[in-house]
């Protein structure tokens, strides 16, 4: 099948997820082209019949203050759709690349009836598509789609609940990883160089938005260290930083916190993990908990949206209500502070992982491409 993929290429669930299933089609034979403002961050090298396409955004005319994205990203689907003869476009978010492709899928007409396909991954349903400026586009760009897909059944319910959407049946096919990059640790990696002998490691990796509540985690960790020697290795970065550095400083614990920033290898870093901290006041899937867990990080959680569709209901974690800082810390340490408990967690964590390994979830993928395409 020939397939064009839009997404964000920026750091997130939905990129990721978008870009490793373009290269995991790729593999399986499919020509794919991904089409976005930048190519994405998990395209690292060269790929096997994945291709790039870059929406241009040069073009500058007086009238518009802000340039409008949505219009020339239509522009390219429409002319790689042409070019390459592309069957399906899989678009990540309903808006607006739902809606691009929707515009670009008029401009075919009849004589090239490419087939659009959107995949639902959180904010664009739970924030975005709510706001009033944006609700009718997004339920108009969800029921025009062939198929609909959402990560999780919370966020399926979610979308009927929000939008209705009575013209779409929405497919739950969740998030994956790839056991390749994304597994149980075989040897020490990079603990020394993030801790001494003895400490823990507590990590948590985000884009720092507001609905991340990282001051929980630094909260949390602090409660921690005082009864079990470990460091928290913060990996990601956005607007809320700033303010978390100030929280670690404010509660004394700031110089056992290590800010990596930004990192493409995570598997890498999860590996050298003994806990995973996730205390989001929104999560539709929770994909960085997923890798985790298939690298046997055992994950404590804040109970929101489809995380407990991703963390086993007991043995690889915990599950906390929301901004319960006390109690999220009493399980870390419970778990931390027994060394059985811990390697059980682990087994626990990297078994539960294997449900949404790569291999299990893309042939579902290919199976809704050729429903839609009739064959």
């Amino acid at each position: 099948m020939r397939i064009g993929i839009t997404c964000y290429p920026t750091y997130g669930g939905s990129g990721a997820v978008a870009t490793e299933l373009g290269l995991a089609l790729g593999q399986r034979g499919h020509e794919v082209h991904i089409i976005s403002y930048a190519s994405p961050f998990r395209l690292r090298h060269f790929a096997e019949h994945v291709y790039f396409h870059e929406v241009d955004l040069s073009g500058a005319y007086p009238l518009f203050e802000y340039f409008p994205y949505s219009l020339a990203l239509a522009v390219k689907q429409h002319e790689v759709a042409l070019r390459e003869d592309l069957e399906i476009l899989h678009v990540h978010y309903a808006v607006p690349h739902a809606t691009a492709a929707f515009l670009a899928k008029q401009m075919l007409g009849t004589e090239h009836d490419i087939k659009v396909v959107t995949t639902l991954h959180g904010t664009d349903i739970t924030l975005v598509g709510q706001e009033p400026s944006f609700f009718t586009v997004t339920k108009f760009s969800i029921e025009q789609s062939d198929a609909v897909t959402a990560v999780s059944e919370f966020l399926r319910d979610e979308t009927y609940s929000a939008f209705g959407c009575s013209a779409c049946d929405i497919e739950v096919i969740p998030n994956f990883v790839n056991p390749e990059e994304f597994h149980a640790r075989r040897d020490g990696g990079c603990r020394t160089a993030l801790a001494p002998p003895g400490t823990k490691v507590v990590m948590h990796i985000s884009n720092f938005r507001p609905v991340k509540r990282v001051q929980d985690v630094v909260r949390v960790f602090a409660k921690i260290r005082e009864e079990i020697p470990a460091v928290l290795v913060l990996v990601g970065d956005g607007p809320e930083r700033p303010e978390t550095e100030a929280e670690a400083e404010r509660l004394g614990v700031r110089e056992h916190v290590v800010l990596l920033g930004k990192h493409d290898a995570v598997g890498d870093l999860l590996r050298c993990a003994d806990l995973f901290l996730l205390t989001s006041a929104s999560e539709s899937f929770g994909l960085a908990a997923l890798e985790a867990l298939a690298c046997g990080v055992p994950v404590v959680a804040t109970d929101v949206g489809g995380i407990r569709e991703v963390i086993p209901a007991q043995g690889a974690g915990a599950l906390v209500e929301l901004g319960d800082v006390e109690t999220m810390a009493r399980r870390a340490i419970e778990i931390l502070g027994d060394p059985q408990r811990l390697a059980s967690a682990r087994e626990v964590a990297a078994h539960s992982a294997r449900r949404f390994s790569i291999d299990e979830i893309v042939p579902r993928y290919e199976a809704l491409y050729r429903r839609v395409l009739g064959r």
